[in-house]
């Protein structure tokens, strides 16, 4: 082989493994999707399995819907048979003689081979004991609350998309703080490493120094880790690929939102009207009460509108064509007077779940609403709070420098009140995203989230 030959493929294998790197170097570069607030919330609401599941269940109270509606239509039934008949023994004990005499010939029976007949029957129901209508009326109302269930479901979806949201946003922020942290650690162990050098600064206060650095080092370490986790959760919540990198928009953490002025009695008569679970209840209860009326139905007889149509032929001995019948059709099932009973109260205890549910869910609106109104109160608190001790804590930290500058503090001080600055701006910044989401906690309590968040 040439060498020329060999060089030729060295070069194209050389070329073949460059190309491969190049095409997984592209697809393991992370994109990065700019995201707000109501853009996660339509992502959310799209790819969330809990309402795919949840619409599944809307789709079958509808069939279940026209299937009662369904009960109330004829019932249609054809049929038809052709026999094929071996010769029988007959022996009519009849008068066959052609005179009707005793002495004339017997007349010979037809010979029968073969029998065809058809029928078709129709039944129209007129009263069934009030049962088709009462599962008719008990299969809307399971119906409109499923559907209300979807709708129930999906302000929880917004309100958890909102906590991930903020969590992304308290992770960046995290992320943010540190590393300035750690550029200012970098700063401040290299003017205690010149001062050391220079016999300003005691070995032991470096080392502090450089502690500290480390101990940021391990803190970053931490907020990545939490970032990718959030980032990723985000990713699976949104339907996006596991790689994309999520830009959150800092401004819906804003300050300058004003409080709302509602109070918590407002908020809990709001919850009462619009709370979508507890209107689902109501209708629930509705399908019980129906669902009673129905099963007391059974103790009353049926009536139907019955008609049918026969036809028959037997060869060389009956043609029929054209019976045509009508009537109505009666009937009662005696055995419901004694079996009908564990049915009825199976009902009624259904139906007292419902209200014994019903009752639960008030208390437990009472409490839902006025638990959040609190943590919306008190979160509001801890910003003004915070904000303060951002100002208290950078006041402190360059009082104490400067005393450190003219060797009137330690450094020790001077690293305590770095850790207060730092940990002062990482409360503030979550205090912010804990206040939005406490926020929409309580409209999701009083039933406005989904309203509020178009």
């Amino acid at each position: 082989m040439s060498s020329k030959s060999i060089y030729a493929r060295l070069y194209a294998l050389a070329s073949g493994i460059m190309l491969i790197f190049f095409f997984q170097s592209a697809s393991a570069q992370q994109s990065v999707k700019p995201l707000s607030l109501n853009e996660a919330i339509s992502l959310s609401i799209q790819n969330s399995k809990q309402l795919k599941v949840s619409r599944a269940r809307v789709d079958q109270a509808v069939a279940s819907l026209k299937t009662a509606n369904e009960r109330q239509l004829p019932d249609v039934s054809v049929s038809g048979s052709y026999l094929r008949v071996t010769e029988p023994n007959i022996d009519l004990k009849l008068n066959t003689s052609g005179n009707g005499g005793n002495g004339g010939n017997k007349s010979e029976f037809p010979k029968v081979n073969s029998a065809a007949y058809g029928t078709a029957n129709v039944s129209i129901p007129v009263f069934a004991g009030m049962m088709i209508q009462s599962g008719k009326e008990s299969a809307r109302y399971l119906a409109e609350a499923a559907k209300l269930d979807v709708e129930n479901d999906k302000e929880g979806i917004i309100q958890n998309t909102i906590a991930a949201y903020s969590n992304l946003y308290k992770a960046k922020a995290a992320v943010a703080l540190v590393q300035e942290n750690i550029r200012q650690s970098d700063e401040r162990v290299r003017e205690f490493s010149n001062k050391e050098k220079n016999g300003l600064l005691a070995r032991n206060d470096l080392l502090k120094a450089e502690l500290q650095q480390s101990n940021y080092q391990l803190a970053l370490m931490d907020a990545e880790n939490n970032l990718k986790i959030a980032n990723l959760n985000m990713d699976i919540m949104l339907g996006l690929p596991d790689n994309t990198i999520l830009e959150v928009d800092s401004t819906v953490f804003r300050v300058d939102n004003a409080m709302d002025a509602r109070g918590a009695a407002e908020f809990e008569q709001l919850a009462y009207q619009n709370r979508k679970d507890a209107a689902a209840l109501g209708l629930r209860a509705k399908a019980a009460n129906a669902g009673v009326k129905g099963a007391k139905g059974e103790y009353y007889p049926s009536l139907a509108v019955t008609g049918g149509y026969v036809a028959a032929y037997i060869p060389n001995v009956v043609t029929i064509t054209n019976a045509i019948t009508a009537g109505v059709g009666l009937k009662y099932n005696l055995s419901s007077l004694w079996k009908n009973g564990s049915k009825v109260a199976n009902a009624k205890a259904q139906l007292a779940e419902v209200e014994a549910n019903q009752a639960k869910l008030v208390d437990d609106i009472h409490l839902e609403v006025n638990q959040a109104y609190e943590n919306y109160l008190l979160s509001r608190k801890k910003m003004d709070t915070y904000v303060k001790a951002i100002e208290q804590a950078e006041e402190n930290y360059r009082i104490t420098k400067n005393k450190h500058d003219n060797n009137l503090a330690t450094t020790t001080d001077l690293l305590d009140a770095d850790v207060a600055k730092l940990q002062s701006h990482l409360n503030y910044a979550y205090a912010k995203a804990d206040a939005l989401v406490a926020y929409n906690k309580l409209l999701e309590a009083a039933g406005l989230l989904e309203s509020n968040n178009k």
